[in-house]
């Protein structure tokens, strides 16, 4: 492969992953199911940083979803920033950090979420899909909580007793930092 084909293949790698990407936010909002399932690798897991959902493999990820949608009304999924990082040649494996929102429904109460995605992509002979996908949570709030929440360190209220937020708190980086300046 010349150099201009690697750069070319790459270009389409990382279209195709922000194709992926997308298609998961419709796919979730829409409740297009057997869809979402399409998108992840034999073998993938999803999880939450929280440890609350862990799946391995389509099936026990579709009954993960089947579960979240119990609770979930209608919401929309927004993704803002993409990171692709190509492993290697690029051309089989890459990973990822995909920052965003969601504005939803949960428990009959609207809610607003600020999330991150780290995720590890293959490319299968059906294109590029998820090996897995682990979600984190700014903030996951009640719409009425939303003015000042990141004031506060127990900013995921998903759940009947609010929790710590994902991030940035517990990053290495972020803590780091904060005992640089004599914060931590």
């Amino acid at each position: 492969m010349t150099a201009l084909e690697a750069r070319v293949a790459r270009l389409e790698a990382e279209s195709q992953i922000r194709q992926l990407i997308a298609h998961y936010c419709f796919d979730i909002d829409d409740r297009l199911i057997e869809s979402i399932r399409d998108l992840f690798t034999e073998d993938a897991v999803l999880k939450s940083a929280d440890g609350v959902m862990y799946a391995e493999g389509p099936d026990a990820i579709i009954e993960q979803y089947h579960g979240r949608f119990d609770a979930l009304g209608p919401g929309h999924h927004f993704m803002h920033d993409v990171q692709i990082d190509f492993v290697g040649d690029g051309l089989q494996e890459a990973t990822g950090r995909v920052s965003g929102h969601a504005e939803l429904v949960r428990n009959g109460k609207m809610m607003l979420a600020a999330l991150r995605y780290a995720d590890r992509y293959r490319n299968t002979e059906k294109g590029w899909k998820f090996a897995e996908r682990e979600i984190a949570f700014l903030y996951y709030v009640p719409q009425s909580d939303y003015p000042g929440i990141l004031l506060e360190s127990n900013r995921n209220r998903a759940y009947d007793t609010p929790g710590a937020a994902d991030f940035p708190e517990r990053l290495a980086s972020w803590i780091t930092y904060e005992k640089s300046r004599d914060r931590a």
